[in-house]
């Protein structure tokens, strides 16, 4: 596993993302989006050890990449 393979998980899961939900309508709402997905990588985080979901925590930490990208892309690109 390398960076550049775990950006490309990222690009994918925001661009399958993007073709179902419509571009962020404002900063706030990109910030909401984003504070969901990290609030659903603290639940996995934050269970006992013993109980955690390697691949659950992966998953969630993919998705609040691909919706930072998403957020740069639809608020504030270049």
């Amino acid at each position: 596993m390398t960076f550049k393979s775990i950006g490309q998980e990222i690009i994918e899961e925001c661009v399958q993302a993007s073709g179902h939900y419509p571009p962020f309508n404002s900063a706030h709402e990109g910030y909401a989006i984003i504070l969901e997905e990290l609030e659903e990588l603290k639940t996995e985080i934050f269970k006992k050890q013993s109980n955690r979901d390697v691949r659950r925590m992966r998953k969630e930490a993919i998705q609040v990449g691909a919706m930072a990208l998403r957020f740069v892309n639809d608020i504030a690109p270049k």
